[in-house]
């Protein structure tokens, strides 16, 4: 089914109101401070309250017009693209709160599919938006039509995790700049904790899709300056949970004495974790981002860590900055041409004041 955004609620909604109030508790504001020291609780959370940043206002760009529609297009409908969406229906009544209406279409089809992007880019392209804001499904295919539509004049950005080749014409990108070395820490992480020494597979995610594949790499790479590290197997299982499973399950019955597992994208921890808990197998996993089910998993101890991106800044700065675009700007002092937005690692410690900041779950 395909997701047709405007203005929606979605499941990060109760975070701004769950962040103020746990990051803020205290006998001086209203807190009970009986459960635990400020400063204990402070270092216990604070990479759970840094990983999302949801204090976010508006800068003092004056728009030159009153009303602007956009278009984007992202990978796959997903949770991960619903946070990032959070981030932009909040810039989008800032603009409203200041006499200037901002419309967009924000959609993506099931499975990810380079093909669909360029057909949906087309469609757009013919529509008369004032910028077109793309995540980028496969560099190698969608670039060149990204330099074709900037050539006839179309105002093109890339938003999201997933950037163009470079080189590309588009205008500017906002999100994660740093997939590579997210890749690498996340791998890192699992290396340290497996004493540098033991078996370890790649779960990619989707073929050629930047962010997927260069976290993979930061990943081989990682492993390869480890002479007892050893990739037993990568696979691509298509941001898909079950696919992921069915890859682990396969994986484990070929390597049983898996030692870990590194997971590219956010779909995927969650489908090793349920094989690993389903096998009873104590592989290592580290993966990326928010998803609540792996949230508990990592509560739990099942996942080792996560790499958390802000989706909620990604969101709102592209749709800051695709105002400036649509106004003619072009990188400089208004914004760069890559804006840089946050990964933060979490481990079990910061599993559940995580899961109450996104999702309002205490239990």
């Amino acid at each position: 089914m395909e997701r047709y955004v405007k203005l929606k609620s979605l499941l990060l909604i109760p975070a701004v109101m769950l962040c103020l109030s746990a990051c803020t508790a205290s006998p001086e504001n209203g807190g009970d401070g009986t459960d635990k020291p400020a400063e204990t609780e402070n270092a216990e959370t604070a990479a759970a309250t840094a990983a999302v940043d949801f204090d976010h206002e508006l800068d003092g760009y004056e728009p030159a017009r009153n009303s602007y529609n956009f278009y984007f297009t992202y990978k796959t409908v997903h949770p991960w693209w619903d946070a990032v969406a959070l981030g932009m229906e909040d810039a989008q009544r800032q603009f409203l709160e200041k006499g200037i209406t901002v419309t967009y279409e924000y959609m993506a089809p099931d499975a990810a599919s380079a093909e669909d992007q360029i057909s949906r880019l087309h469609m757009a392209e013919n529509a008369g938006y004032d910028v077109i804001g793309v995540d980028v499904a496969d560099e190698d295919i969608i670039s060149p039509v990204l330099d074709e539509m900037a050539a006839k004049g179309t105002k093109i950005m890339t938003f999201s995790s997933s950037d163009a080749a470079e080189g590309c014409k588009r205008i500017a990108y906002v999100g994660n700049t740093h997939n590579y070395e997210d890749g690498a820490d996340l791998t890192e992480a699992l290396c340290e904790k497996l004493g540098y020494k033991g078996k370890v597979a790649i779960l990619v995610g989707s073929k050629g899709a930047p962010c997927h594949e260069d976290r993979a790499r930061g990943a081989a790479d990682t492993i390869a300056k480890y002479e007892n590290m050893q990739i037993v197997a990568t696979e691509y299982d298509m941001d898909s949970i079950d696919l992921a499973y069915e890859l682990t399950l396969k994986i484990l019955e070929e390597t049983p004495d898996l030692d870990g597992i590194i997971c590219c994208n956010m779909s995927n921890p969650v489908g090793a974790a349920r094989a690993i808990t389903e096998k009873n197998n104590p592989a290592v996993i580290v993966g990326m981002d928010h998803d609540q089910e792996a949230l508990h998993y990592l509560k739990d101890g099942v996942i080792y860590c996560l790499g958390v991106q802000d989706c909620y800044s990604i969101g709102f700065d592209t749709l800051q900055i695709a105002v400036k675009i649509a106004d003619g700007n072009k990188p400089g002092e208004l914004f760069p041409e890559k804006t840089n937005e946050i990964t933060t690692v979490i481990y079990q410690k910061d599993a559940a004041m995580m899961l109450e900041l996104l999702y309002g779950d205490v239990l």
